[in-house]
């Protein structure tokens, strides 16, 4: 009886300890969420200042503020449009009265994610009015943006403004960018 007793405790201690498993510890990490990604839509508010050439006049320039609106198709394409509205300054220091551009543009980006940064360029085209003058123009220009977090992040870009009538003008824009 002494045998079987011993037996039994034997089979039940081994079953036990099968049944127990190891003793293991896993790490969860949480996945980090992407500061850019695609599918993105930008609202952006801005301050921007212009100078340059337009015809005959020299050192024409303006300073105001306008909006922007970009949707990013990809991570790194995305499409754009904003309009400016400033006063002027003619080439002789008189004032030039209002003008509104308006622009449209092809948007290239290489977000580098470690660093919170986007730097970006621009191609593409629009229009401006006011100020005793107005045409159509084409645009090249670059910036960088600094992602605070996945919604919200400021920005800074400049592009060349070109065309007929001698157009060659110099805009800058500063502002903050609203990411949904």
């Amino acid at each position: 009886m002494n045998k079987t007793l011993t037996l039994l405790a034997v089979v039940v201690a081994t079953a036990a300890t099968s049944f127990a498993g190891t003793a293991s510890k896993k790490v969860v990490v949480a996945p980090q969420d992407e500061l850019f990604r695609a599918g993105e839509v930008q609202v952006d508010a801005f301050v921007a200042g212009a100078a340059g050439k337009y015809g005959n006049h020299n050192n024409v320039g303006a300073l105001g503020g306008g909006l922007g609106l970009s949707y990013f198709l990809t991570k790194y394409i995305g499409i754009g449009i904003d309009n400016s509205l400033g006063g002027t300054v003619g080439g002789n220091g008189s004032s030039g009265g209002a003008i509104d551009a308006l622009q449209g543009q092809l948007i290239g980006r290489l977000p580098i994610e470690s660093l919170h940064l986007a730097p970006y360029a621009m191609v593409g085209g629009g229009a401006f009015w006011g100020g005793n003058r107005g045409q159509g123009n084409g645009n090249v220009g670059g910036g960088v943006e600094y992602r605070i977090n996945r919604g919200f992040g400021l920005f800074g870009d400049y592009r060349w403004l070109y065309g007929n009538n001698g157009l060659s003008e110099n805009l800058f824009r500063a502002g903050a960018r609203f990411v949904f």
